[in-house]
């Protein structure tokens, strides 16, 4: 009952905020994520009184619907996308990707560096702030660019290719800082290698069964003529991706964006990808994608505020600056507008529920015991935490402000 109540109450609170942020000329996205900031700042103050809050809102259904609602995202940012489109502008989102870890990587590893006390795991701690600062949450950048109507855009085609590389440049960088802490030495040649391997593996695989595969997969779905079998089958094509996208050591919201991507009109025909179209981006919008931009505000965590105010400052005005110059800096040399380049620095510098996986996996695995009686390092996975809500907070507003204009 606990948990079906938390799960309801945050759903229609991040519902109604949603609607009235959209009111104001805001994204939906802005109001489901500070509606879950209301709620999250409400149990760090009222927890304690009323025992019954932190029963309703840490339960594992809300936990399963937010991941679910990162499944829908990325299915339905894929079903939206042309394949063609972000191959002809693979070659500047690379590079806007590369810019866009990079810059953010020794950025944030500088600034840990800096902060953090002497200990024998100094270097692994502040490598992977820097790691953390890299990531790009892909999700919440794909919600705003629908609901401005420029998904479909050379920007948005841009911004979203870039994050799916950037994403695979943070797992890698992830890879390398979990075999720090676990072994304590960096992976050999050989194990980076045949993680671009694995990777390029996973893009070649998806590809030829998407090009191949879909096309036959669709006279099928002729055959049916049931929308329920049509979603049938774009469900079991995007498990079936996310479970290779994690044998071949990517993260699985690749391959469901994958999935979604080649499920396009030329393969399938206009009217399933149409109603496949409406089904999805309902099902995203309508429920799941609340619950997930509601579950980000929840997991708010003040402790950064009164131990390392400073840090925490310093900390989230590099992962925004440290974005815009890496991404956005490539993007404007590469022929965007300015207006255009600082949207996609803006559009990148979002992490999301992303980064409270990686945050979590650092917590569990013991990082932050080195050096556990100094203030910075007992306030890093909040400042982590925090960090990942303003910076996806700022995003949908920034895109909203610099390109709300062209909403169609």
């Amino acid at each position: 009952m606990e948990a079906l109540a938390g799960l309801f109450i945050v759903f229609v609170f991040a519902r109604l905020v949603g609607e009235g942020a959209e009111r104001f000329g805001q994204p939906a996205a802005v109001g489901e994520l500070l509606a879950g900031i209301v709620l999250g700042i409400t149990l760090v103050y009222l927890g304690s009184a009323v025992p019954l809050l932190p029963d309703l809102f840490h339960t594992e259904m809300i936990e399963m619907v937010a991941q679910a609602g990162i499944f829908f995202l990325l299915l339905s940012a894929g079903i939206d996308m042309q394949p063609r489109s972000i191959a002809s502008h693979s070659s500047v989102s690379f590079v806007v990707a590369a810019g866009g870890a990079l810059v953010p990587l020794g950025a944030g590893t500088w600034l840990a560096w800096e902060f953090l006390p002497p200990s024998d795991m100094r270097g692994v701690q502040a490598g992977f702030v820097g790691v953390a600062l890299a990531i790009t949450a892909i999700p919440t950048t794909v919600r705003v660019l629908a609901e401005l109507g420029l998904l479909n855009t050379r920007v948005g085609q841009t911004m979203v290719a870039a994050a799916i590389f950037d994403d695979v440049i943070g797992l890698m960088l992830l890879a390398i800082i979990t075999a720090l802490i676990e072994g304590g030495h960096m992976p050999s040649i050989g194990e980076l290698a045949l993680m671009l391997v694995k990777a390029g593996a996973f893009f070649l695989i998806t590809g030829l069964i998407g090009v191949h595969i879909y096309p036959r997969l669709s006279r099928y779905m002729q055959v049916l003529k049931i929308a329920s079998a049509e979603f049938a089958i774009v469900m079991a094509v995007a498990l079936a991706y996310g479970v290779l996208a994690e044998v071949l050591g990517m993260h699985w919201i690749v391959g469901v964006f994958m999935a979604g991507l080649f499920f396009e009109p030329s393969r399938v025909g206009p009217r399933h990808y149409n109603e496949m179209r409406l089904v999805v981006g309902g099902i995203t919008a309508g429920f799941f994608g609340p619950v997930f931009f509601a579950s980000i505000g929840l997991a708010v965590d003040l402790t950064a505020i009164t131990h390392a105010p400073v840090f925490l400052v310093a900390l989230i005005a590099l992962a925004i600056a440290g974005k815009l110059l890496g991404a956005g800096v490539p993007a404007r040399l590469a022929g965007f507008s300015t207006r255009e380049a600082s949207a996609i620095g803006f559009g990148m510098s979002s992490r999301g529920a992303v980064e409270l996986v990686v945050i979590a996996i650092a917590v569990e695995s013991g990082l932050f015991l080195f050096g556990a009686d100094d203030p910075i390092v007992q306030a890093l996975p909040s400042a982590l935490v925090l960090m990942a809500i303003v910076t996806t907070l700022v995003a949908p507003l920034a895109l909203s402000a610099l390109l709300g204009s062209k909403r169609r």
